[in-house]
């Protein structure tokens, strides 16, 4: 016997808006709700689910609005139309049936996007239709007449300008008024039971609007030859990418120090209250060692966040984004990705958590979890305290041909290892799991238009928020624990070594020197991977720890001659190869978690990674050894 399930959903009516991609469908959604949203993922799936509240007035109940996930049809091909089908037919799991649904229809191909309307009309549920950027469709010479649209389908239509404003207001007081009223909703006609006359239907429908020829942008079709030139478009996208590159790396600094010095001021000052408190040491390294430092390490990433996702956000709306994908395409589908991938993967070099997020955007099941699987190989920031460390300490300072600087150099190669082995990984994933089939690109070149400063305000807020809430909470969690095994037990009375060195974090590293042995690792060097672990970058600070070299800033000055004397240059060079390929830290493994809904992937991820860091740092020792270094 099956037991039964009851799900119970918030009170108010439900509406839903329902549109292909591109449509501004999200835009008029954030004009209805404002900043009264909450964004989640959908039951059992990692599809993002938009849900706000449209106030009515005093005395009424909000109305509840979901912003489904774009769709092309109800058919779906993809998880997001996956959703959208099962919500509409009432099949999601947990998700209430729509009392409503509006559907947005760009005014600008009207040709495509009417058929996903006609679908949703056979669906049983009342519908409204809101079309959507009629001020472009004028500027095309496209006048639309909303009363034969509204007789030809049968059910009320309302222009909008979601991008300005515009015609949300009329949209808001239709739906009021079919909620003081839910008896005379408007009932979609009754339609054929299946799509095989549906074509037919749209150029008729598009005949009686007198819009049954094609109307190309020309300011749009003017910029695209430029933009997805063979020469001209990689040109340009090389040099866009350029300074997004630069961007994360050198506006997000400033912000990045302040966030971190706020936390070292906020450690201090806890550590002096604490103690005037009488507090235990244990208690004070707790929420110094701990929590604060647990915290600071996922805030400070914050900055970097944002900024890209400024830069995909207004990428996105302005149209460029997805001929960014397809100019990528051809080129990533070699190594079986496709150009969807291209964004993820530039997020993590910055950090790898924005990079699995954005993920989201890949609608292929397969391609997402491959490119989540690569995209920590793609160098982060936090390797780079440990790169600079090891290559002040053992590559000297020449210059070579051309001006150009051995350090450099070496660093160069270290991030083009990492993009190499990426691909290399994403090969050998393609030839196991595509059994060769062929994966095709689809998706919409929409209409160039300049991004709405509000949208992407809200946007970034959206994923700040998300950031902080899914990430946060893990990795504080994680962080805590790993504070625990590195502070006890305490050293004994009379211990003249690092007091990490007598805890169940030197235990750990002691045992593992006996399997990084054959790489050339010290104990020194497994004790700090261990609290690696939570964050690459806090190896400097481990090491420093270990050797008894004190904390803080100047770590890494007085970690470079120590190292140097003490260590190989096989040694060193080895670690660099390991730091390419190393496992990720564990605030990724649980943004992984997240998006996954289990720990299958990040369990392989780990376990690969592992394997290709052991791998490279055995061949490199071993490489150097004979090389006399």
């Amino acid at each position: 016997m099956n037991a039964s399930v009851v799900h119970v959903h918030p009170a108010g009516p439900l509406v839903a808006l329902v549109g292909n991609p591109n449509c501004g469908k999200t835009a008029l959604f954030n004009l209805l709700t404002g900043s009264r949203q909450k964004v989640a993922n959908y039951a059992g799936v990692t599809v993002e689910r938009k849900e706000g509240r449209m106030i009515l007035g005093e005395g009424r109940p909000a109305l509840r609005i979901l912003d489904l996930p774009g769709a092309y049809s109800l058919y779906p091909r993809s998880p997001d139309e996956r959703v959208t089908a099962d919500v509409l037919a009432g099949r999601a799991d947990g998700e209430k049936r729509p009392d409503l649904v509006v559907c947005v229809v760009d005014a600008t191909n009207l040709r495509r996007q009417l058929r996903l309307v006609l679908s949703v009309m056979r669906q049983g549920l009342p519908v409204v239709l809101a079309l959507n950027m009629v001020d472009l469709a004028h500027k095309r010479g496209l006048e639309l007449n909303l009363e034969v649209l509204q007789q030809a389908l049968g059910i009320p239509c309302v222009a909008t300008v979601a991008t300005q404003g515009d015609g949300h207001r009329q949209l808001q007081a239709l739906l009021q008024q079919s909620l003081q009223d839910r008896a005379h909703w408007p009932q979609a006609p009754q339609q054929q039971s299946d799509a095989s006359h549906d074509d037919e239907r749209v150029m008729h429908l598009l005949q009686q609007l007198g819009v049954s020829a094609m109307q190309p942008d020309s300011l749009t079709e003017k910029l695209d030859r430029t933009v997805l030139h063979p020469l001209w478009g990689p040109l340009i996208l090389s040099s866009l990418l350029f300074f997004v590159f630069q961007a994360v790396f050198a506006w997000a600094r400033p912000p990045m120090e302040w966030i971190q010095a706020g936390t070292a001021g906020l450690s201090s000052w806890s550590a002096g209250a604490l103690s005037g408190l009488g507090s235990p040491q244990w208690l004070i390294s707790l929420v110094t060692d701990g929590l604060l430092a647990g915290m600071g390490s996922v805030v400070a990433f914050l900055p970097q966040i944002l900024i890209l996702f400024f830069f995909i956000l207004a990428l996105e709306e302005s149209g460029y984004l997805p001929r960014a994908a397809f100019l990528l395409d051809r080129w990533m589908g070699g190594v079986g990705l496709s150009g969807r991938s291209f964004i993820p993967l530039l997020s993590s070099f910055a950090c790898a958590i924005p990079g699995i997020m954005a993920t989201r955007t890949i609608s292929d099941p397969r391609d997402r979890i491959v490119t989540m699987l690569i995209a920590p190989l793609m160098t982060c920031s936090a390797r780079l305290p440990v790169y600079a460390l090891l290559i002040g300490a053992f590559v000297p300072q020449k210059t070579l041909a051309g001006g150009l600087g051995l350090q450099g150099l070496v660093l160069f190669v270290l991030y083009a290892a990492g993009i190499l082995g990426a691909f290399g990984v994403a090969w050998v994933l393609k030839r196991l799991t595509t059994q060769g089939e062929v994966r095709m690109l689809m998706m919409e070149l929409p209409a160039y238009h300049w991004p709405t400063p509000r949208h992407v305000a809200l946007g970034l807020w959206q994923r700040a928020v998300s950031f902080l809430r899914r990430v946060g909470g893990v990795i504080l969690f994680l962080t805590v624990a790993l504070w625990f095994l590195g502070s006890f037990p305490a050293p004994p009375a009379g211990a003249t070594g690092a007091p990490i060195e007598y805890s169940v974090a030197g235990t750990l590293g002691r045992w593992l020197s006996y399997l990084l042995e054959p790489v050339g690792f010290n104990w020194q060097i497994s004790i700090a991977l261990v609290p690696g672990m939570a964050a690459r970058e806090v190896v400097v600070s481990s090491l420093a720890t270990v050797y008894a070299l004190g904390d803080g800033s100047p770590a890494a000055q007085l970690l470079q001659p120590v190292i140097a004397q003490g260590w190989s240059a096989a040694t060193a060079y080895a670690l660099l190869a390991w730091f390419v390929f190393a496992p990720q830290c564990l605030s990724t493994l649980a943004a992984v978690r997240r998006e996954t809904n289990g720990w299958r992937i990040p369990a392989l991820m780990v376990s690969y990674l592992f394997a290709l860091a052991y791998v490279a740092a055995w061949i490199t020792y071993r490489v150097a050894l004979a090389w006399g270094a």
